[in-house]
């Protein structure tokens, strides 16, 4: 069967994230076509300003090169504009002639730089800052040049600018407002930007509005509306970006200020689909590079057929470092109903912190010069948190390492790359990383708009602190999060618990306590083991709890360090409803098809330790009294072949469960159970009921990683290995 062609008009950054999702989701499901108006692979144009300011060259920003292309048999026509889409014929058509069908088509299109009707700003030496070439034209002209300005006083024009003092030119920045970036910073903010940028050699021009660049047929400078002028022979306008939507509108497809996109990022014609700045989503367009990822996660698991949840905007943040200085926005920031709710002002380290509220919830923040705290702050943003957990926590360390130490563990640190602070940790630890490039190189974080640059480093230096500290007592400060702990005898809670003794149990033999040697640890009786174990954890009792006792046992059993070497008994009475945390199977059907399925379930179950007692129901279906749909776990035969439910509950609360999946085969049934009921005894809390789980963890995540055919097989393999091997 040919695979359906998917062709992508655009070659940016929210394109080919578009792209990138599809295929880590689903990688044989398209052909895929990629036409791009640049004569280049994918880059990071965020960074083109590094690129001016000579800290990287155009390699270093290439996100995927042309053999990424190749690799995964994507056919990319570089250096060709669509200028025509007829979608009666699902066709389009480039300027040099090239016509090429879709079965689906995505615009990416991205955006243009607004080049506002100013008197004279077609003539030469008058260019915009958006594009590598335009790069090169700056330096070009800076070899013959020496006073230019630059028309925008937001973030694009101050990194125009400060490339250009970079290229030994003179660069004045004309803004129309009182005050530079006035959309991101307030007053404060923005001046002590300004002195940092005039310390570096930039001029600034405010309040300023241009009423024509002067020159004959080349730019010699700018006169203002106040009868005032400027020389100047390069002009640089940066005034803010323009949706690129003509080959869109041309082709009676629906735009408004960008093109109207729904929840799933679908257009006004069936199978075309927009995605990034060219997209406008209940009547906003993006410009930032996080959204328009989120944007592409939707579209491709939506593409892929697989569930997704609907894209319902963003909180516009911006965390950048401009010309040196890290700066971050977020939120609303300004507004007659805006109150402060946090304002602090550092004059010896040149930082400030503003947080807004409304009606007493964070609603805002801008922090400049230190932006450690940006990740939790954009968290309160984004969840609308209460003005209460502003509160001050405890001092750290250094600014930065408390704002680390601080940060929850599931706290998103690179919103572009979807990297939580959990995450990093682990990388560093694991990997062994010592600097905040090589954990960028391990998980992208950092690796778009470089904004969480300071908190990465600040987690860098919070985890090789922890680790440098000691042993297993640094395991456990790792691991501590604001989750609630296990009982009374530790600060841990389950997650952080499970993660210490995942973490020693990978460690070499010697260094802990902990050993796979029958009922001994290293020669200690189990007890005696348990006891040191809670010893070095900081237990406040030597011998635990009815609580604690049980769950650290549980969780020593599935780190594979400590097992029970009993042979498995084998399977009894099928319809005996085991004891304990053990998982029970039941057939409500005297049809012998269930008859085996319920004995090759219970060979592979009936002796392995769970979190708590599951329920695995097998039903006949609309003849049974005993519905799958309220079990932990339920299957019923259908004309498709078998459906399979999981997180229900019959007794109090009530809950229906959800379509995990249909299988064809018995086998195949049987496998998608054991691979959930894996799954869960790998990740669930002790004494987590499977209902519980399915809600903590998401229903949808957990669908998607179970039908994950090869996941789906090393998990429902790996209980069938420890019973015939352990």
């Amino acid at each position: 069967m040919s695979k359906k062609r998917l062709v992508v008009i655009g070659n940016g950054m929210a394109g080919i994230r578009c792209v990138e999702e599809i295929i880590a989701v689903s990688p044989d499901t398209y052909e895929i076509v990629i036409y791009g108006s640049e004569p280049r692979p994918n880059y990071n144009r965020i960074m083109l300003s590094k690129v001016l300011q000579g800290e990287h060259d155009l390699q270093d920003i290439i996100i995927n090169d042309w053999s990424w292309y190749e690799d995964h048999g994507i056919r990319l026509c570089a250096g060709e504009t669509v200028h025509k889409i007829d979608t009666s014929s699902k066709t389009i058509e480039t300027t040099s002639g090239i016509r090429e069908s879709y079965d689906i088509l995505i615009l990416a299109t991205g955006s243009a730089p607004f080049i506002p009707p100013i008197p004279g700003v077609d003539k030469e030496r008058v260019m915009s800052f958006r594009t590598i070439d335009d790069c090169a034209r700056m330096s070009a002209y800076s070899q013959v040049h020496r006073k230019a300005a630059v028309i925008g006083g937001g973030l694009l024009g101050l990194e125009a600018a400060r490339g250009l003092l970079h290229l030994g030119m003179e660069a004045v920045v004309v803004h129309n407002a009182p005050y530079i970036m006035n959309r991101q910073l307030d007053l404060q903010a923005a001046t002590m930007l300004q002195h940092e940028l005039e310390a570096q050699g930039m001029s600034f021009l405010l309040n300023k509005n241009t009423q024509k660049i002067v020159g004959r047929s080349q730019a010699q400078g700018l006169q203002f509306t106040d009868g005032t002028k400027l020389e100047a022979q390069v002009v640089v306008v940066a005034v803010g970006i323009r949706p690129n939507v003509e080959v869109a509108k041309r082709s009676g497809i629906r735009t408004h200020r960008a093109i109207v996109v729904d929840d799933y990022m679908r257009t006004s014609v069936p199978d075309v689909y927009a995605v990034g700045e060219c997209a406008e989503h209940r009547g906003i367009s993006y410009g930032l590079v996080a959204p328009l990822y989120e944007q592409g996660k939707v579209l491709a698991r939506f593409l892929c057929g697989q569930e997704t949840a609907e894209y319902k905007g963003s909180i516009p943040y911006s965390q950048l470092k401009v010309s040196g200085v890290d700066v971050f926005s977020a939120g609303n920031i300004s507004g007659e109903e805006m109150q402060t709710a946090v304002q602090m002002l550092d004059g010896i380290r040149g930082t400030y912190k503003k947080i807004l509220m409304k009606e007493g919830h964070v609603s805002g923040a801008i922090l400049f010069g230190d932006t450690t705290e940006s990740a939790s702050l954009l968290g309160l943003v984004q969840r609308g948190a209460g003005v209460e957990e502003l509160a001050p926590r405890e001092e750290g360390p250094n600014p930065a390492e408390k704002a680390a130490a601080a940060l929850a563990d599931q706290e998103t640190v690179c919103a572009c790359n979807h990297v939580s602070k959990v995450m990093i940790m682990r990388a560093i630890q694991d990997k062994g990383l010592q600097t905040a490039e090589q954990v960028k190189e391990h998980t992208k974080a950092s690796g778009s708009c470089g904004g969480c640059r300071p908190m990465v480093t600040a987690l860098v230096k919070h985890t090789l602190h922890l680790q440098k500290n000691g042993g297993i007592a640094s395991e456990a400060a790792v691991a501590k999060t604001t989750e609630w702990p296990v009982c009374s005898c530790t600060d841990l809670g389950h997650a952080s618990l499970k993660e210490v003794l995942k973490r020693l149990s990978d460690r070499d033999p010697s260094e802990h306590a902990i050993s796979a040697d029958h009922h001994h640890l290293y020669g200690i009786h189990e007890d005696d083991g348990m006891r040191r174990i809670m010893q070095q954890l900081d237990w406040r009792t030597e011998e635990g709890c009815d609580v604690c006792h049980p769950a650290l046992r549980y969780y020593l059993k599935i780190t594979g360090k400590w097992m029970s070497m009993q042979q498995p008994e084998r399977a009894g009475n099928r319809n005996d409803i085991l004891r304990g945390a053990v998982v029970g199977i039941e057939v409500h059907t005297g049809d012998m098809k269930f008859e085996a399925m319920a004995e090759d379930l219970q060979f592979r179950w009936v002796n392995a330790d769970m979190p708590a007692p599951v329920r695995v129901v097998l039903s006949g279906g609309a003849s049974s009294w005993v519905s799958p749909i309220v079990q932990d776990i339920g299957l019923q035969e259908s004309p498709a072949g078998w459906e399979i439910y999981a997180g229900g509950h019959a007794a109090h609360p009530v809950k229906e469960g959800a379509l995990l999946g249909l299988a064809e085969t018995e086998k195949d049934a049987v496998r998608l159970i054991s691979a959930c009921l894996e799954l869960y005894r790998r990740t669930a809390w002790y004494d987590e009921p499977l209902w519980a789980w399915v809600e903590r963890l998401g229903f949808i995540s957990i669908r998607e990683n179970l039908l994950d055919p090869q996941f789906q097989i090393e998990l429902a393999g790996k209980m069938v290995s420890e019973l015939t091997f352990t």
